[in-house]
């Protein structure tokens, strides 16, 4: 892996901090601010919505300009916002806060995402996506019981300032070590009318829809993992944190599997991850009053959930990768579409008098649409024709092939792939400009 890809994993562990450090922190938060539990928990939703907002809006809305400049744009304005979460006077500020940080972090995970699967060969799109999301399991697994540890000790403020701390760390990694580039120009520019043409696709909605779902059925649980564990399993609350890292390892595991295996096994990892994740839900429902069983079952929803996350990128990027940025704000929104309704539909089913643990329960049923989902995409690719003309041809020596949407080779040239378009065909690289000629 290019060292840049590693400096936006570490960018990443900064921004996974943020989104889902406050699930350690809704009991102090809440008493601080005078709300509920489940207001409180919208402040992971309102992160949520500006990630699926943000995502092809900034997408869109930079698509002409340097990506490294973009990323380094966007951190800054990261870090502004937990700032301002830091120092918010009321719950409406502290909402905003969270909105505005979000918008920027969607972008940068749009961005990021089309930098890291650009700089590496399509066969290793898995492990570059893979390598990001391991920040987002370093940050489960360190960043997020780090801020649940300091909400108790030094009052959840200074969990906002810590991550401001660490965003400015990713800044500077981000102007030393990402190579600098240059929007392309002529017939190459990026042009969103053509970009848009990847959501013609039904398989990048359903993508799309397995994406969220699977998101959904993670963080309706976790999202409320502290309160369940304290209210239901009896657990005192200076174990919550070590709970939280638990699930952050099993995350990290999950992702390091799910990285060697899903580009060769796709949607075999698809299934075994989501399947398993709907069987660990469903049972937790029923133990959730143990606090061991709920310790063990945090632990390995971590893992099979997270097994998925390198595939399901993968695998939007394969059928959007004629447009590899809006590839990765569709990937970015689809997780925070589920990652607002989860809390959202878990907010509803607390609310309603159910106890905490009905959001398993709703995650249980989330995670078992998402099976069907993947059920429903896998025919649709063996109905799909043999070979698939997604983004264009490339033409070498007579021949023509099929090239795969958004495919690079190892120096960043397009790669043209024969077969059905899912990156399992053999490869060409495309031909230079003064070949073409």
């Amino acid at each position: 892996m290019p060292v840049a890809v590693y400096v936006l994993g570490l960018s990443v562990f900064a921004l996974g901090t943020s989104e889902f450090m406050l699930a350690g922190l809704l009991e102090p938060l809440a008493r601080d601010m005078g709300v509920s539990i489940p207001k409180a928990g919208l402040l992971i939703s309102a992160f949520a919505v500006g990630m699926v907002v943000g995502a092809p809006v900034l997408a869109a809305a930079t698509l002409r300009l340097p990506r490294r400049t973009t990323l380094i744009a966007l951190l800054a304005v990261f870090g502004l916002g937990q700032i301002a979460g830091a120092l918010a006077p009321n719950y409406p500020v502290l909402f905003t806060s969270r909105v505005v940080s979000a918008l920027a972090c969607a972008g940068f995970w749009a961005v990021g995402a089309a930098v890291a699967v650009s700089l590496v060969p399509v066969t290793a799109r898995a492990r570059a996506m893979a390598v990001m999301l391991g920040g987002l399991s370093v940050a489960n697994i360190a960043g997020v019981p780090a801020g649940a540890f300091l909400g108790q000790q030094a009052g959840w403020r200074a969990a906002f300032w810590a991550v401001a701390a660490l965003s400015a760390v990713a800044l500077v990694g981000v102007v030393t070590l990402v190579p600098r580039t240059r929007p392309e120009t002529g017939a190459e520019a990026p042009r969103l009318r053509r970009e848009l043409r990847i959501y013609a696709d039904k398989q990048v909605w359903l993508a799309l829809v397995t994406i969220a779902l699977n998101a959904g059925a993670v963080f309706a649980l976790f999202s409320y993992l502290s309160p369940l564990l304290t209210d239901t399993a009896g657990m005192a609350e200076r174990w919550v944190p070590y709970v939280l890292a638990l699930f952050g390892l099993g995350a990290l595991a999950g992702t390091a599997l799910g990285g060697r295996i899903a580009d060769s096994h796709l949607f075999g990892t698809m299934y075994g991850g989501i399947a398993a994740s709907t069987v660990v839900l469903a049972v937790l429902a029923l133990v959730a009053h143990s606090a061991v069983a709920a310790v063990v079952l945090a632990f390995l929803l971590g893992v099979t959930a997270f097994t998925t996350g390198p595939a399901l990128n993968a695998r939007m990027f394969n059928v959007a990768g004629a447009a590899p940025t809006l590839a990765g704000a569709t990937t970015t929104a689809s997780f925070n579409i589920g990652n607002t309704l989860g809390p959202w539909l878990g907010g509803l089913a607390i609310s309603a008098g159910w106890g905490y643990p009905a959001v398993a329960w709703v995650g249980a049923a989330m995670a078992g649409a998402a099976v069907l989902a993947t059920l429903v995409a896998s025919r649709v690719q063996r109905a799909a024709e043999p070979t698939r003309l997604v983004a264009g041809t490339a033409v070498r020596g007579g021949g023509q092939h099929t090239r795969e949407p958004g495919a690079v080779g190892a120096a960043g040239e397009p790669v043209a792939v024969s077969g059905d378009g899912t990156g399992r065909g053999s490869e060409a690289t495309a031909p230079s400009g003064a070949e073409q000629a």
